[in-house]
């Protein structure tokens, strides 16, 4: 049973953390989907920030779980979907799938946490041109 998606969820003012860790295949994405809906209207927006740093494996149903929340946000015009330290392989296949520029990029939730508690949270890219190269986005200005 050690290969089973785990999942914690952590209610912070302003945002709903989800860690998931272990296996998150085609079963897994599923149970992970279910899961997001359930706390959906946690926090206002709402902003979901995703740390899936423990992962040990990954399939596409990673990409769909996001894609899904992003779909739904888009929907509602409302939301955010914030990655915690994503692999350099989960980067990737989002730049590839044209859901990188559609989802924000943090180093911790300790970050987006103090971000969000500092009435800074709006919806504005980061502010750091660096980290937005190293994330697959452009600088302002670029005609985005």
């Amino acid at each position: 049973m050690a290969d089973r998606l785990r999942i914690e969820t952590t209610h912070h003012l302003g945002c709903t953390v989800l860690r998931a860790g272990g296996v998150l295949d085609h079963a897994g994405g599923a149970r992970f989907s279910a899961h997001v809906q359930a706390v959906w209207g946690w926090s206002p927006g709402p902003v979901l920030v995703f740390d899936l740093s423990e992962l040990r494996f990954y399939d596409s149903s990673a990409i769909g779980v996001l894609g899904t929340a992003l779909q739904r946000i888009e929907a509602t015009g409302s939301g955010r979907v914030i990655l915690i330290r994503p692999t350099e392989h989960l980067l990737s296949v989002l730049r590839q799938t044209d859901l990188l520029a559609r989802v924000e990029v943090r180093d911790s939730v300790a970050e987006i946490v103090a971000e969000l508690m500092s009435g800074d949270a709006d919806f504005r890219e980061p502010e750091e041109t660096e980290d937005r190269f190293r994330y697959g986005r452009l600088p302002y200005g670029n005609g985005e």
